[in-house]
């Protein structure tokens, strides 16, 4: 059975590699549309990430996509830039953030 968009939102925090987000302060904004719409933001700040459901009031970046596209642009199967290429994903705001989320987390 593949993951819910709530339990990949779950195992962020524990995705996380601190050592990849040195000296990193900034708020994410994922809006997932599809099977599992809703909203939910990663603070990542202190080699730390949290994630909250709901809309965040200042992200630096927001993330957009449907949420089985995400799960599997998380998982590996399908490729992020492949993904934004053909506007499965959309990204406003800090887009250098963007290509360091993919180095960030890994889903063991």
């Amino acid at each position: 059975m593949p993951l819910t968009v709530a339990q990949l939102m779950e195992k962020m925090p524990g995705a996380f590699i601190p050592e990849k987000a040195v000296g990193l302060d900034a708020v994410i904004q994922f809006k997932f549309t599809g099977a599992e719409a809703g909203e939910w933001y990663a603070v990542i700040k202190d080699g730390k990430v949290t994630v909250e459901k709901g809309a965040h009031p200042s992200p630096k970046m927001t993330l957009t996509a449907d949420s089985g596209d995400y799960v599997k642009i998380f998982t590996g199967e399908l490729d992020g830039m492949q993904a934004f290429m053909q506007g499965k994903l959309k990204l406003a705001g800090d887009l250098n953030l963007a290509m360091k989320l993919t180095q960030m987390f890994k889903i063991r």
